[in-house]
């Protein structure tokens, strides 16, 4: 990612404190990848000047961005050929990351 304002260092500070890391992920090397535990969200520059999410964030599967998929009457989280069962547990995991995500990047 570009060189980051003041305002997105104090965000991504903010971040730190509470658990999230920064991650390399190529190809996205031009975005802010932020991890805490298995979850990935891809942060870029905001209209306001901070930071905001550039695709809703997922599972990270062998160090690879998911994708969520619906095969037959179950629903998963894939990256080539591995799959992450998309249990109610992860996907309450996955809602509390880009709530606890969103309310730090909306707060500054």
């Amino acid at each position: 990612m570009q060189d980051l304002t003041s305002t997105q260092m104090q965000i991504v500070e903010r971040l730190v404190q509470v658990g999230f890391r920064p991650m390399a992920i190529p190809p996205y090397e031009r975005v802010l990848c932020m991890r805490k535990g298995d979850c990935i969200a891809l942060l870029g520059p905001a209209p306001n000047g901070g930071l905001q999410l550039l695709v809703p964030p997922t599972f990270l599967i062998d160090g690879n961005l998911s994708v969520k998929l619906k095969r037959g009457n179950r629903e998963v989280f894939v990256w080539k050929q591995s799959e992450l069962e998309a249990t109610p547990e992860r996907v309450c995991e996955l809602h509390a990351f880009r709530q606890e995500l969103e309310a730090i990047v909306c707060e500054l």
